[in-house]
């Protein structure tokens, strides 16, 4: 691998991926600008990201760029070409646990889902990790506020 991608970006006029990496045989750090070609608001983005990885003029250079920021990015750049904001764009990315998930879209609720399980893979405790403890045991005592009728009738069993 000669190059290793520092930082990814999304420049909106003209649509374009920007990319910040390292030639590793140098150590010089460069910008490269890989345009967006043939994307409309209708387009599928993770066909769009995933064709954009495999060109064979931007491969190599994009070997390292996770498929899945690559298709976030053709996800902002479709709802900016769609008119909404990029606060909103981003704010369906974020996951509230006060949201009501049954309302969303089939596509605002896969957003939702990529991103409660990227959340679930980085904070997962694998055998191999150093704080990893096979059996947790948690006393979870009972507050006053939290007894409701239907748990006095079991006599706290």
């Amino acid at each position: 691998m000669r190059y290793a991608a520092k930082r990814c970006g999304l420049q909106f006029s003209p649509p374009a991926i920007v990319l910040i990496y390292e030639n590793t045989e140098t150590t010089k750090v460069r910008k490269r600008i890989i345009p967006v070609r043939n994307f409309s608001k209708y387009s599928d983005h993770s066909l769009a990201a995933e064709r954009l990885k495999n060109h064979p003029r931007h491969m190599e250079y994009l070997e390292r760029v996770p498929q899945s920021q690559l298709e976030k990015l053709h996800v902002i750049l479709r709802d900016h070409l769609q008119g909404f904001s990029l606060e909103h764009s981003l704010a369906s990315f974020t996951v509230d646990p006060d949201e009501d998930l049954n309302k969303l879209s089939d596509e605002e609720l896969a957003r939702k889902k990529g991103k409660m399980e990227e959340l679930f893979e980085r904070n997962q405790r694998c055998k191999e990790d150093p704080d990893f403890v096979y059996d947790i045991q948690v006393d979870f005592t009972r507050n006053a506020e939290e007894i409701c009728s239907w748990d006095e009738s079991d006599n706290g069993i």
